[in-house]
């Protein structure tokens, strides 16, 4: 618990759409929240503030995910200020798209340095970390099955991700820490309305059962979900997409 007697929340890109959702629901619910973001401090402090607005308490703290010494630092500040953390949310990531025969090897190193690094690194910091009746939750994506072409990097990466999530559920026996991944499908979010043309988001919208685009709102749900009273859930990767796959 926080000094405040708050659980205590860390959301790696916290100030992106589906992170900045996810922060002030957290918030809602009652959690102090460490925004972690990487570049966008206007963004991460609109976040940690509209954290505060909805009930709980928000700071924002820069972070680079994949180097360790930020990571091990983003705890050390989370402990000290906030008393220590509950849960870990891992949604940092980046995803530039290209087919494998045209992708620079330099963008393919960089997409395995945050998503897949990243993953790695902060979930190694929860694991020794983290309180009892904690939840770690990592971020993958749908793509993974979806083989959409031109996501082969991005893919893998997260590929990885669904992996290290169900080894280090087992490895945290007997300390009542569940982990789990939750994998959206197509969001609109900011990034995502402006990247794609409208013959493309209608292709999307037309993909799930329910013939719409997913809110950060969905996702946020399912992440408090599993902060909160999903404690038999462990070990998971939830495809949280409207029923696309």
């Amino acid at each position: 618990m926080s000094p405040s007697g708050r659980r205590v929340a860390v959301v790696t890109g916290g100030s992106g759409g589906i992170g900045s959702e996810v922060c002030r629901r957290l918030g809602s619910d009652g959690f102090a929240v460490v925004v972690g973001f990487a570049g966008r401090r206007e963004e991460a402090d609109t976040t940690a503030k509209a954290v505060n607005e909805a009930g709980g308490e928000g700071i924002a703290i820069q972070v680079d995910v994949a180097e360790e010494s930020q990571v091990v630092s983003l705890f050390d500040q989370a402990e000290a200020d906030l008393g220590g953390v509950d849960v870990v949310v891992h949604l940092a990531g980046i995803m530039p798209l290209a087919t494998l025969a045209d992708l620079d090897l330099r963008s393919f190193d960089q997409i395995i340095r945050i998503n897949l690094r990243g993953t790695f690194v902060v979930n190694q910091q929860a694991a020794k970390r983290l309180r009892a009746g904690g939840a770690i939750i990592n971020f993958t994506s749908s793509v993974v099955k979806l083989a959409f072409p031109g996501f082969s990097a991005y893919a893998a990466s997260k590929g990885g991700v669904e992996a290290l999530t169900m080894i280090l559920a087992r490895e945290l026996r007997g300390r009542d820490i569940t982990v789990n991944a939750i994998g959206p499908g197509p969001t609109a979010t900011p990034l995502m309305l402006n990247a794609e043309s409208d013959d493309r988001k209608e292709e999307l919208t037309h993909m799930s059962p329910l013939e719409r685009l997913g809110h950060p709102t969905d996702i946020s749900e399912v992440v408090a979900f599993l902060a909160g009273p999903a404690r038999w859930v462990n070990g998971q990767v939830l495809y949280v997409n409207g029923g696309i796959i």
